[in-house]
């Protein structure tokens, strides 16, 4: 045969195959769907209305204003309430700082290996221990970021900030679609603030539990910076020491998050591998209990939320 007859033999052959794929793709996807029935789905779905019930349960008897967001990245299920509402972030914002930092690492414009040196007027109090180190010090970007992730360090995120500047961090946000998601100034440092009435009114860094909830499920989905530059920073979180508050009763399951605390507000993301990826973050503010203790009324509430959430779907085998 002429290599023009094999050429037309192979065209409709491709036309068919064409036609068949599709057709041989959802069999293999639907095996029962011949017989009329639903194929099994490939994650198990909570009972969302009993978990609403219970989150809200909780959050209504706190004495205090709560907003929470919880998000399965597998199912599409999402509960919510006051989702859209801005809250006092505390160090929760330092996971915007972290992105940012991620996101001019890979654009070039910084590296994790740049060293920046802390001098004496650099030590702010609060969380963290380079407040206690002897200076001048150098470090590196990349030894900022694990210490303002795993232990809120502030002094670390006000060496970041000064790095890469504030209005850095809210053109990240921007540009991920979470317009609302910013930070004020240096932590600790009141009159260097940017924003002179978002900052008196919301502290260190504002956001919404629906735009923390996306930011962390950008991150799960490699979308935030890239899937190298998410997994890094998931692996950074998952070395958070804070586990007072949605991690308290979970059970050692796998899970990358960020806290944050201020006298009036407390606040959670969480991002839990179970036999689906869950996302919450939960908000407080107007605290009635503002003390520091471990049974501080939100940290318990957020405990419980947390147990909540975790036990709603299967757990990896």
């Amino acid at each position: 045969m002429s290599a023009r007859h094999w050429r037309r033999r192979a065209v409709r052959l491709a036309s068919v195959l064409g036609l068949l794929l599709p057709a041989a793709a959802c069999a293999q996807r639907s095996p029962a769907a011949a017989g009329g029935s639903r194929a099994t789905p490939a994650f198990s779905r909570a009972d969302t209305v009993a978990l609403r019930r219970t989150l809200d349960s909780l959050a209504g008897a706190h004495r205090g204003i709560v907003g929470y967001t919880v998000l399965n990245l597998d199912t599409g299920e999402r509960l919510a309430r006051r989702g859209d509402e801005p809250f006092p972030t505390a160090s929760l914002i330092k996971v915007p700082i972290l992105v940012t930092v991620y996101r001019l690492v890979a654009q070039d414009s910084l590296s994790l290996d740049d060293p920046v040196t802390m001098l004496e007027l650099d030590q702010v109090g609060g969380a963290g221990t380079l407040q206690f180190m002897r200076t001048p010090l150098t470090l590196r970007v990349g030894d900022l970021a694990w210490l303002m992730t795993t232990i809120s360090d502030n002094t670390a995120t006000n060496l970041l900030i000064d790095r890469i500047t504030v209005h850095r961090v809210w053109h990240t946000m921007e540009a991920l679609g979470l317009p609302r998601t910013k930070v004020h100034g240096r932590s600790m440092m009141v009159e260097f603030r940017v924003s002179a009435d978002s900052g008196r009114r919301y502290g260190l860094g504002v956001s919404t539990p629906d735009e923390m909830a996306d930011l962390f499920a950008k991150l799960a989905r490699g979308q935030a910076v890239s899937p190298s530059a998410d997994s890094t920073m998931l692996e950074v979180l998952a070395h958070n020491e804070d586990d007072r508050k949605l991690r308290r009763y979970t059970g050692g399951v796998r899970a990358a998050g960020k806290t944050g605390d201020v006298n009036a507000a407390r606040t959670d993301c969480t991002l839990w591998w179970l036999e689906s990826r869950v996302v919450a973050c939960v908000f407080t503010r107007e605290n009635a209990d503002q003390s520091w203790r471990l049974d501080n009324e939100a940290q318990l509430l957020m405990a419980n939320m947390g147990r909540a959430i975790v036990a709603a779907w299967p757990k990896r085998n």
